[in-house]
């Protein structure tokens, strides 16, 4: 049967080039199938009759047409969706070859509620289909309804569900969809924001209840609730007059180290609940500079401490190291990772942000002349490493140099005593001489 679904996804996909994603008539599945089994079990010593739920991975295609069409695909199950105003094509992005279609089986609590909708019926059969796009563009939510011929006897406790078989076609109609084109998201601080979420039913004037929470260090906080029945609104970020068109897309007017985390968005229209979680990071590259200029001139044994700064970044990790590596023509330019590298202590900006810096002190031999020093700094929010770097020239100290200080310690010795010896040579004028006559 695998290599029933591998022909299939290349038949599919060969087909799919040829027409537009409105004109799609089919896309292949799995349906993870799912059956309740009555197993004993020794709990605390005496034996319980306990329900043990087995999963199966199943070929299927979903199918889209109208009632009594034939399977596209007979040899394997074929859920097929009649026409209703829910049609999730519409909401299609990027090539199909990106799409994933999983089907589900659906609870919908111990006590059903008839779905307002021609032909439906208190013991409906209820599947989900999940469409994920492998890029991120978007994850949709698929309600289908499954109306039996007769009546449901084999479920009335929804504890077992109505077997599949193999070949079988399920007749089904899409009633409701939940979606966000914004599953995963990376944004910057202090940014404004709009988390997407937008949902569709088969019926006007639903009653629904719209509700957004935040999941954030294994806490959940209510960030919005509205319900149509009452009208009453809790929270802010979304809109009232959207949520009447399909969109419950949430606002944040300025992110924050605490905008961070796990955004769950839930439609609840009776019997049905929907939601999707959005996941929110906060994203923040490292600005890099260094203390130095692009070349630096050192004479022989000079000290010189070279300081690599990355201000500005979140979250916290972040990797720093510094490069050695010549510039001699035919010398290998495999760089060297300097090992006497030091490290400040990690600063918290006022603004979330943290600094972090890396420095070492250089003292120069001829020998390190020529090579180039490199900083490179790695973070979550960076493409590629930033690198800063500058190149070294050493010059021989001069040997004058070393005696500088003790030839002006000598001359100024000798003026000092040369005016000493002209202030004693100076004669003192003879007493009387500026006298009176």
């Amino acid at each position: 049967m695998t290599s029933l679904l591998y022909g299939l996804f290349s038949v599919f996909f060969t087909a799919a080039v040829s027409q537009s994603i409105d004109d799609v008539r089919w896309l292949p599945c799995r349906f993870r199938d799912e059956q309740v089994h009555i197993v004993e079990e020794i709990v605390l010593g005496k034996p319980m009759r306990v329900n043990e739920t087995r999963y199966q991975l199943r070929d299927a295609v979903l199918q889209f047409g109208q009632p009594g069409d034939s399977p596209v695909h007979s040899e394997i199950i074929t859920f097929l969706v009649t026409a209703s105003k829910v049609d999730v094509r519409r909401h299609f992005k990027g090539g199909l070859d990106t799409l994933e279609c999983e089907l589900h089986r659906h609870r919908t609590g111990a006590s059903p509620v008839r779905w307002p909708s021609m032909g439906a019926q208190e013991r409906d059969n209820w599947f989900t289909c999940t469409l994920r796009h492998t890029e991120g563009l978007f994850v949709i939510t698929y309600f289908l309804r499954h109306s039996p011929i007769a009546p449901n006897v084999v479920q009335p406790d929804f504890q077992q569900w109505v077997p599949v078989a193999d070949r079988d076609t399920i007749t089904t109609s899409a009633v409701m969809m939940v979606l966000t084109n914004t599953p995963s998201l990376e944004v910057g601080l202090m940014k404004e924001q709009s988390l997407n979420c937008e949902f569709a039913v088969d019926h006007k004037s639903a009653h629904l209840t719209v509700e957004w929470h935040l999941q954030r260090k294994g806490q959940r906080s209510k960030l919005f609730s509205y319900s149509s029945r009452t009208g009453q609104t809790e929270g802010s970020g979304v809109s009232v007059k959207a949520i009447a068109r399909g969109d419950a897309s949430l606002k944040i007017p300025l992110t924050r180290e605490t905008s961070e985390g796990t955004y769950v968005c839930s439609v609840h229209v009776l019997p049905l609940s929907g939601g999707h979680d959005i996941t929110l990071n906060i994203m923040e590259p490292p600005r890099v500079s260094l203390n130095v200029n692009s070349q630096v001139s050192l004479s022989e044994g000079e000290l010189q401490r070279v300081d690599c700064e990355a201000a500005g970044f979140y979250p916290l990790d972040v990797h720093m190291e510094w490069l050695k590596e010549s510039l001699t023509p035919g010398a290998s330019r495999m760089p060297e990772v300097l090992k006497v590298v030091m490290f400040s202590n990690h600063r918290h900006n006022p603004d979330g942000t943290y600094t972090l810096t890396a420095y070492f002190l250089l003292k120069p031999t001829l020998r390190d002349s020529g090579y180039r020093y490199t900083c490179r700094v790695s973070h979550d929010a960076l493409r590629m490493p930033i690198r800063k770097s500058f190149n070294l020239i050493v010059t021989e100290k001069d040997s004058y140099l070393w005696y500088l200080p003790l030839i002006l310690s000598i001359l100024g010795l000798g003026v000092f005593a040369f005016l000493w010896s002209r202030r004693r040579a100076v004669p003192k004028a003879p007493k009387g001489v500026y006298g009176r006559a």
